[in-house]
């Protein structure tokens, strides 16, 4: 195995924190949720319909970069959900291991449009319905990573994603 860092990565409502808990449990490894690392007044910024720009992201994900590193040295693999919708931001999370694996989480708009708006009503969670399009608009599709369709049932995932890196199930 290259890394024992994943990113899960995908716009809003792919599922990234559901999947990354869910492989931290059946493999033992660790989960970590990029949106707690968020600044509040980026968490303020997005609950107000505005998009952030790369500067509001950019500490953000430096952040994210020094938790990679430390995660790197762990022996048990640790997943991380973070947008990372650009390649930039992706070059920037690398800085913390330059062989993060990525995890491209997607879906058909309309299926992640239905999700985000169910999670927003339910639990008036900071990232609006509103903003799907513009993070749809900033995706970069990664080279890199492994792309997983998230309307596929989550036990399917987790046996693609444990079928392309078998090394999980030995940590």
């Amino acid at each position: 195995m290259k890394s024992n860092v994943f990113i899960l990565m995908g716009v809003s409502a792919t599922g990234k924190t559901t999947l990354g808990e869910a492989l931290a449990e059946v493999i033992g490894g660790r989960f970590y949720d990029g949106d707690d690392y968020h600044p509040e007044e980026n968490r303020l910024k997005m609950a107000s319909g505005e998009s952030l720009t790369d500067e509001d992201r950019m500490p953000w994900l430096e952040i994210l970069a020094e938790l990679v590193c430390t995660q790197r040295k762990e022996v048990y693999p640790s997943f991380i959900a973070c947008s990372a919708l650009k390649e930039s931001y992706r070059d920037k999370l690398r800085t913390g291991a330059a062989d993060l694996e990525f995890l491209f989480l997607h879906a058909d708009k309309e299926l992640l449009r239905e999700r985000i708006r169910a999670r927003f009503e339910a639990s008036e969670h900071f990232m609006p319905p509103a903003l799907l399009d513009s993070q749809l608009e900033t995706l970069e599709h990664p080279n890199d990573a492994l792309y997983c369709d998230v309307s596929l049932p989550l036990d399917e995932l987790i046996a693609k994603i444990i079928d392309h890196y078998p090394q999980l199930v030995n940590c």
